[in-house]
């Protein structure tokens, strides 16, 4: 009687077990292979950058030379006034302000607002795009200062290595990006998605999903510039 007890008690907790499961594969049953791609690529993503963050955690805790001071590394001279991480200050608002762009785009997306669409999704790249000049510009001033990846006038050898892989890596998300706004802006601005026809980019006719996946990249790429905004110039 116990025995049988036993398997009863099994069998309802893999009943219980498969239910938990079914149910969470009707939920996603919903949402299209691109979205759900596209959230993959991002958890992989965020793995990568954590990686780096806490390397660069490691070698600045581990190291025996001095870190730079980050207010005088960035710092501009403009009018022979020193202004501590200015252009870090504008190159982050720049990037979360597209954000904002980004987030009307996919509304506008939704409400099959065509040229609204395409015009935020090509402010947003603008955006973008005069992002990594800023950061090519912060990258040209710091080497022409003697910043390398294996040596560094401010102090610890690890400094170089460490921003030029971070930052690097992230302007290269942040260019992908912009492209691929453009790309996407260009078909809108067109008309493409409002044909019939299945592309790479839509199922049909009014298919603006495109749009939001590309929300999603754009808004990871804005959040991972908010860490290591604080872990290279706020630290």
């Amino acid at each position: 009687m116990a025995e049988h007890t036993l398997h009863a008690d099994r069998a309802q907790g893999l009943d219980g077990f498969v239910k938990d499961w079914s149910s969470d594969q009707r939920a996603f049953k919903r949402v299209s292979w691109g979205k759900a791609m596209m959230w993959i690529f991002l958890l992989s993503d965020t793995f990568v950058f954590s990686i780096f963050l806490l390397g660069y955690m490691s070698a600045r805790m581990s190291t025996q030379s001095e870190w730079p001071n980050a207010s005088e590394v960035f710092a501009l001279h403009v009018g022979g006034v020193e202004l501590p991480l200015l252009l870090i200050a504008i190159m982050t608002f720049v990037l979360i302000s597209s954000s904002g762009t980004m987030a009307m785009a996919v509304r506008c997306g939704y409400a099959r607002a065509r040229k609204a669409t395409a015009g935020l999704m090509y402010l947003t790249a603008f955006l973008g795009a005069t992002f990594v000049g800023m950061q090519a510009f912060e990258w040209t001033k710091l080497i022409q200062e003697g910043v390398r990846p294996w040596e560094n006038p401010f102090g610890a050898e690890q400094f170089g290595a460490s921003f030029f892989m971070i930052t690097g890596f992230h302007g290269t998300h942040v260019s992908f990006g912009v492209l691929f706004l453009i790309i996407i802006a260009t078909k809108i601005w067109r008309g493409s998605f409002d044909r019939p026809g299945r592309t790479w980019l839509k199922s049909g006719a009014g298919d603006y999903e495109a749009v939001e996946i590309m929300g999603l990249y754009w808004h990871f790429v804005d959040l991972v510039w908010v860490f290591i905004f604080a872990f290279f110039y706020l630290w």
